[in-house]
C-alpha cells in the first residue's frame, strides 16, 4: 500500500500532460443566441484519452496535442503562441476593437507556470434564446403568448488531467440548460404557481388541482409550494447531470479525457443564478460589501458526505481504504492502542481502539490544497473524471465525485446597483493567493480610476486581478509584492457589472 501511495504522489506530479486530438463529438441542437449581443461560442479544443491509472508518456501526449482558447479572445496565430508561453505568461483579454461581451463583461486569463502543457481552463459567454417546447396547458398558444425567453450565460471551466472535459463543457453545458428550460418558458412568464403536472394529452385533469390524485386516506394535507426560482435551479441541476452523462457516453469514442470544475452564472428574469461544482468561486462586491455566491467543494469541505458513502458502500473502498479519518497515518505498532478518529457523523474527535482495518489508507487525507480523495484528486464536485482510478489500482474514484452544483440566487431587482457593483468569477488560480478582501480592494482601486460609462473598466479590472495573482518573474519564480509565491496555476476571471452599462431588461 505504501508503494501505491508513493506511486500516486509521483503520478500527481507528472500528470500534467496535454490531450491528443480526437474526433468532434456530436453536439446538442444549436443554442439560439440573441442577434444583437450574442457572444461567439467557446472553442472546441481537442481533448485526449484520460488515464485510468497507467498514464500515457508525457512527451508522446504533448507531441499530439493542439491548443486553443475561447474564440471571444480573437487571438491570431501569434497571439495563440504568446498565450501558450509559460515563460512570459502574458495576460489575455478580448481586444478593444472587437465586439464587447454582454453587459460589457470583463475577462482576463493567463496560462500556468509549467504545471501542464497548455492552459486547461476554458470560458464561455453567451446570450441564449429559449423557445418553449409546447403549451403546458395542452391547448395551442394564443398569438400574444409563447414569446420565448432569453438568458445571459457565463461559464468558467477549470480542467484537470487534460483539457477535454473543460472544452466539452464550454461548448455544450449552456445548450443542456437551454433544453431544460424549454418546458418552463410559459410557466416562468405566468405569475400563478407552477402546475403540479404537465399534461401529455388533451382531457387530462387539471394538473393544478391535485385532488384527483389523492386517496381518502392520503397523508398529504396540502400541496408543497414550488416557486419559479426553484424550477430554474432544478433545470440547472439537471443540465449539469446530463452534461456529465454525455461525457460518460462519449469518453471512449471521442476521448473526452480528464474532468473539470464548473462555475456558471445565469441571468434570467431579474435574478442571477450562480451554480458551482468544484473549487472555483464567485463573490459580489456591492458598495464595498462582500457577498459570497459560492463555496469550494474539496475533500475537507465534503468529508462527511464522502465518509458516509464509504460507510454505506464499503465495496467502493476495496481492501485498500478506510472511511475513518485519523490525525495521521496509523502505524502497525499502534494496533490495540486508542487513537483519535472521526467518522461520517462527527465534526469533533474521539478515541477508538486501533484495529487491523484501521491500517488502511484513509479515504480523505491531507489538509488544505493538499487534501485528496483516495490519495488522488483534490476536488469532490465537477464534470467528467469517468476514467479516473486510484493509481496502480482498478478502484474507480468517480462514485465519490458529484456532478451536482450548489446554486445560489441573487435578486438584482431588490437593490439599486451602481456601476462599481460587480460579480467576480475566478478559477482557483485566483483564489489560491488572493483573499476576498484583496479582491474588493482591487475592485475599488481600479474602477475608481475610470469613468462610470467607460466600457473598458471591467476588462481592466479583470486584468488587474489576474496580474495580482500571477505576480512578477524573479529569480525564484513568480512572486507577489510581499515576496510570497504567486499563483502557478491557470488563472481565469470574469467581471460582470451589476449596475453598469449592461441592460437587465
Amino acid at each position: 500500500m505504501l508503494n501505491r501511495v508513493r506511486s500516486a504522489v509521483a503520478h500527481l506530479v507528472s500528470s500534467g500532460g496535454a490531450p491528443p486530438p480526437r474526433p468532434k463529438s456530436p453536439d446538442l441542437p444549436n443554442a439560439a443566441s440573441a442577434p444583437p449581443a450574442a457572444a461567439p461560442e467557446a472553442p472546441r479544443s481537442p481533448p485526449a484519452k484520460a488515464g485510468s491509472g497507467s498514464a500515457t508518456p508525457a512527451k508522446a501526449v504533448e507531441a499530439r496535442a493542439s491548443f486553443s482558447r475561447p474564440t471571444f479572445l480573437q487571438l491570431s496565430p501569434g497571439g495563440l503562441r504568446r498565450a501558450d508561453d509559460h515563460a512570459g505568461r502574458a495576460v489575455q483579454s478580448p481586444p478593444d476593437t472587437g465586439r464587447r461581451l454582454p453587459w460589457s463583461t470583463g475577462y482576463a486569463e493567463v496560462i500556468n507556470a509549467g504545471k501542464s502543457r497548455h492552459n486547461e481552463d476554458q470560458a464561455c459567454c453567451e446570450v441564449v434564446y429559449v423557445e418553449g417546447r409546447r403549451s403546458v396547458t395542452g391547448v395551442p398558444r394564443e398569438p400574444s403568448r409563447g414569446q420565448g425567453l432569453c438568458f445571459y450565460y457565463w461559464g468558467l471551466f477549470d480542467g484537470h488531467a487534460g483539457g477535454g472535459a473543460a472544452e466539452m463543457a464550454s461548448r455544450l453545458l449552456h445548450r443542456h440548460i437551454r433544453e431544460q428550460l424549454k418546458d418552463l418558458v410559459e410557466i416562468l412568464q405566468d405569475p400563478s404557481p407552477p402546475p403540479l403536472c404537465l399534461p401529455t394529452t388533451p382531457g387530462t385533469p387539471d394538473s393544478s388541482d391535485p385532488s384527483h390524485l389523492l386517496g381518502p386516506q392520503s397523508c398529504w394535507s396540502s400541496q408543497k409550494e414550488v416557486t419559479h426560482e426553484s424550477l430554474v435551479v432544478g433545470a440547472i441541476e439537471n443540465a449539469f447531470q446530463l452534461m456529465d452523462e454525455q461525457m460518460a457516453r462519449e469518453r471512449r469514442g471521442h476521448q473526452v479525457e480528464g474532468g473539470c470544475c464548473a462555475l456558471v452564472v445565469i441571468y434570467l428574469l431579474g435574478k442571477v443564478y450562480v451554480a458551482n461544482a468544484g473549487d472555483s468561486r464567485a463573490i459580489i462586491v456591492r458598495n464595498g460589501e462582500i457577498i459570497p455566491m459560492s463555496r469550494e467543494f474539496t475533500p475537507e469541505t465534503e468529508r462527511q458526505r464522502l465518509q458516509l458513502l464509504g460507510f454505506l458502500k464499503p465495496e467502493l473502498l476495496g481492501s485498500e481504504f478506510t472511511h475513518l479519518e485519523f490525525p495521521r497515518r496509523v502505524l502497525p505498532k499502534e494496533l490495540g492502542q486508542r487513537m483519535l478518529y472521526r467518522d461520517q457523523n462527527m465534526t469533533g474527535w474521539a478515541y477508538k481502539k486501533i484495529e487491523l482495518e484501521d491500517l488502511r489508507f484513509p479515504l480523505v487525507c491531507g489538509e488544505g490544497k493538499k487534501a485528496r480523495v483516495m490519495a488522488t484528486i483534490g476536488v469532490t464536485r465537477g464534470l467528467g473524471d469517468h476514467n479516473l482510478k486510484v493509481c496502480s489500482s482498478t478502484l474507480p474514484i468517480k462514485p465519490f465525485l458529484s456532478c451536482f452544483p450548489e446554486v445560489r440566487v441573487y435578486d438584482l431587482t431588490q437593490y439599486e446597483h451602481c456601476p462599481d457593483d460587480v460579480l467576480v468569477l475566478g478559477t482557483d488560480g485566483l483564489w489560491d493567493v488572493t483573499t476576498d478582501c484583496e479582491v474588493a480592494a482591487t475592485v475599488d482601486r481600479v474602477l475608481s480610476a475610470y469613468e462610470p460609462n467607460d466600457h473598458s473598466r471591467y476588462t481592466a479590472l479583470a486584468q488587474a486581478l489576474v496580474l495580482g495573482a500571477r505576480g512578477t518573474p524573479r529569480d525564484r519564480g513568480w512572486r507577489l509584492p510581499n515576496n510570497k509565491l504567486g499563483s502557478g496555476d491557470d488563472i481565469s476571471v470574469f467581471v460582470i457589472p451589476l449596475g453598469g452599462p449592461g441592460s437587465y431588461s
